[in-house]
């Protein structure tokens, strides 16, 4: 019976840290399971006929339920544990999240549609729509992440009413080029998990030996604008706040700083990058090698991690506001009350029972590799 009484010893505090490292690891977690989309804006790049074309969206097929399961989880968690956040970027950013939201349905109804009986629009437009959500979900997510550390326009009053101070939902992020930069670098990088993983689940030369080379040639923009990305954002000066007053103010160096005194996430980030690249390596250079996907995934996870748990730990304000400094959001003023992160946390002991889950579905999923023969004897073909 103790315990089950855990997490009611645990300071308030605590508490909205341990809400931000889940808040973390559900992002880093829909960041890897974005190679779906990577895969999907491929689609012709590595399939030349049809049938080529159906084994790719077969084999995304089989996970593109995953991601969008995550991508909800991960927003319910937000809303639950940091509402304030919710409500001020939901409120105001409504034209991204709008879009985001469009693009992930049209995905949905892409999968279910595209070879039904009857279907007047034809597989192609389908396949277009898959592209459509590929294109915006993963850019439009990482440019949204972007404001993170960069800020965005909006204030928030003693009554916690927000107010967004520009007219354009949100879009305006996108003449922020280190918003942009980063949303470019998630594209490429789910181009390169989304190749890594068709070489991995597709038993056909043709394919693999296309997927090879789209990893090569994804890899080089996706390393200058992470990099860049990766290098303004240990340089530039962010939002920090006093702990006690709660006051905001500008630190020279912030994130950094933070890397420096969370010496743990800095191995996290420095592994993720090395396990990325050789992920990366594994797929371009390794004729025979079709594991670059488990390498290149698990240091996805790792990098987003650690780039999550900057953006909010070490008394750093994770969605600051430019327009008014003393209005930015910590995980300190917009989590919920401490009953309800208390009650979260029991429920956040079934998250292992859910990966053990989600991995038994993946590797029963994947126990035989798709081939042409497949698709002919499969009655369930999307």
């Amino acid at each position: 019976m103790e315990d089950l009484k855990m997490f009611e010893s645990f300071s308030y505090l605590f508490l909205q840290q341990y809400w931000w490292t889940i808040i973390s690891l559900l992002g880093s977690l829909l960041v890897f399971l974005m190679f779906v989309q990577g895969g999907q804006t491929l689609i012709y790049t590595l399939g030349e006929t049809e049938e080529e074309k159906t084994m790719i969206i077969n084999s995304l097929g089989r996970k593109w339920e995953l991601t969008f399961t995550t991508l909800v989880t991960f927003g319910g968690a937000f809303f639950a544990s940091f509402p304030l956040f919710y409500s001020t970027s939901f409120g105001g950013a409504y034209w991204v999240w709008m879009t985001i939201l469009f693009s992930f349905v049209i995905q949905a109804v892409s999968y279910e549609y595209r070879r039904k009986p009857g279907n007047f629009l034809g597989a192609r437009t389908f396949e277009i729509f898959l592209m459509i959500n590929g294109f915006l979900g993963t850019i439009l997510i990482g440019t949204a992440v972007g404001t993170f550390y960069n800020g965005a326009m909006f204030s928030i009053d003693q009554m916690h009413f927000s107010k967004w101070e520009t007219p354009y939902g949100g879009l305006e992020a996108i003449l922020t080029f280190h918003n942009v930069a980063l949303g470019v670098s998630v594209y490429f990088l789910s181009r390169i998990l989304g190749a890594l993983y068709l070489m991995n689940s597709i038993n056909d030369n043709n394919i693999r030996q296309r997927a090879k080379t789209q990893v090569w040639y994804n890899a080089i923009p996706f390393l200058i604008f992470f990099l860049y990305f990766l290098i303004t954002l240990l340089l530039k000066d962010s939002f920090s706040y006093d702990r006690e007053s709660g006051f905001v103010y500008i630190e020279p160096y912030k994130y950094l700083h933070n890397l420096i005194h969370m010496p743990v996430v800095l191995v996290f980030l420095l592994s993720g990058i090395v396990l990325v690249l050789c992920g990366i390596w594994k797929g371009a250079f390794k004729s025979t090698s079709i594991s670059g996907i488990w390498f290149a995934g698990s240091g996805t996870i790792l990098t987003v991690f650690s780039l999550f748990l900057i953006a909010g730990l070490n008394h750093t304000a994770f969605y600051p506001s430019v327009a008014d400094p003393q209005s930015s959001l910590t995980i300190e003023n917009a989590s919920s009350s401490k009953f309800t992160l208390t009650i979260m946390s029991y429920v956040s002991l079934l998250v292992p029972f859910v990966l053990a889950y989600i991995w038994y579905a993946w590797k029963s999923m994947d126990n035989r590799k798709i081939d042409a023969q497949d698709m002919k004897e499969n009655t369930h073909v999307y």
